[in-house]
């Protein structure tokens, strides 16, 4: 195990095309980093610089206390899991996992007691006859972690592991590396476009764009306290709530004028500085609630139901409200990565004179499409973002 690190490290293709820039990233002693963004962001390559797979243009990347940039890929002590899966076809569960270390040409003995060992923490120790077209998607991708854990390296690498197996599965297998991970303690380096993976297996994520390092953090942190607005629309689930507002300061303090009402708002130093500007202003969804369900005295934005979704514990109720919706870059950009037709749909509503938000009922909630509601705000759990820079104003 060892720590990782990016210093200042760039990727530019002979085309001219730059996929990484000033990449300033430390991962350490036995920590699961996740490097999370859309597709075309620059997370693969960065991983691809780290195995050796991809030269570097610009910077240095350390494994241990060790500059690795004109090491060889087997010489760098890393073990990557592919997206799929990679095993040999005509090899056995148990010839695939074992592959390294005959490679290393180790006693049989050992390879033996190494594959078994590796195979009954994964759970496919009574799959070991078995070749690769017998099994299932989960097992396969098991026996390929297997492969790169009986190794021992200093860290593991994974490139979107999960991203072909189906969604009740990946719930499964999210859970299941983040334990051998966690029981191995060996430093990981994992990449994924999907936030949800990002949120719930990672000690720290990493967001990108664009090649850029948007922030990285606890994802509690990340979550809460976005530092721009793409970090804010793409991760969360739903996305954060963005509406177009302005800032005015007033004898009472400052307010914020949104959705055709004003919301009286706890203003920093910095956020007072934007009086009589338009800001974005967001707010998760959790912070938006059925007045009925909230004990504080909170204020309200009223507007009417467009849509249900009952999800079990909770109603995910979509409210729309008076004034045109912020149409940003960045909501465009993580719009396309999920689905091009959701920017088609986002241009259109642009054009109207109204934008909805995303509140969180309770499930015995009876609320209807088309009845007028009003929701509770919580005007502490507010950000705020420069429109020109996507800066957080905090």
């Amino acid at each position: 195990m060892a720590t990782v690190r990016f210093d200042g490290v760039g990727k530019v293709y002979p085309d001219g095309t730059r996929a990484v820039l000033d990449l300033n990233l430390s991962i350490d002693h036995g920590e699961f980093m996740i490097l999370v963004g859309p597709s075309g962001c620059g997370k693969t390559t960065a991983l691809r610089m780290l195995a050796g797979l991809e030269a570097i243009t610009e910077g240095e990347i350390s494994i241990g206390d060790r500059v690795v940039n004109a090491l060889d890929p087997p010489k760098r002590d890393i073990a990557m899991v592919f997206q799929n899966y990679a095993l040999y076809p005509h090899m056995s569960v148990f010839d695939n996992i074992a592959f390294p270390l005959r490679s290393r040409r180790l006693p049989k003995a050992e390879i033996r007691s190494s594959v078994e060992r590796t195979a009954k923490l994964l759970g496919v120790g009574e799959l070991l006859k078995r070749k690769p077209r017998a099994l299932s998607g989960g097992q396969r991708q098991r026996v390929a972690m297997g492969r790169a854990i009986v190794r021992d390296p200093k860290a593991f690498l994974m490139d979107e592991p999960l991203s072909n197996l189906d969604a009740k599965l990946r719930v499964q297998m999210r859970s299941e590396i983040a334990n051998v991970q966690r029981e191995l303690g060996t430093t990981t380096l994992y990449v994924t476009h999907d936030q949800v993976e990002a949120m719930t297996m990672g000690s720290r994520i990493a967001v990108m764009r664009g090649g850029v390092l948007q922030q990285e953090g606890a994802p509690e942190r990340v979550y809460h306290a976005p530092d721009n607005l793409f970090v804010a629309t793409f991760i969360g689930t739903p996305a954060m709530n963005l509406l177009s507002a302005v800032l005015e300061a007033g004898p009472d303090g400052l307010t914020c004028h949104v959705a055709e009402q004003r919301l009286s708002v706890q203003g920093s130093a910095e956020l007072e500085r934007y009086a009589g500007s338009r800001v974005a202003l967001g707010i998760r969804s959790e912070y938006l609630c059925d007045p009925a369900d909230d004990r504080r005295d909170c204020p309200r934005l009223r507007g009417s139901v467009e849509s249900v979704e009952f999800v079990g514990a909770e109603r995910f109720v979509r409210v729309k409200l008076p004034g045109k919706p912020l149409v940003v870059d960045e909501i465009l950009e993580v719009a396309e990565d999920i689905d091009a037709t959701a920017v088609i749909g986002i241009l259109r509503e642009a054009e109207s004179e109204s934008s909805s938000v995303v509140a969180r009922f309770s499930a015995s909630s009876s609320v209807r499409p088309g009845e007028h509601v009003e929701l509770a705000v919580a005007t502490d759990r507010l950000h705020f973002f420069d429109l020109e820079t996507g800066r957080a104003i905090r």
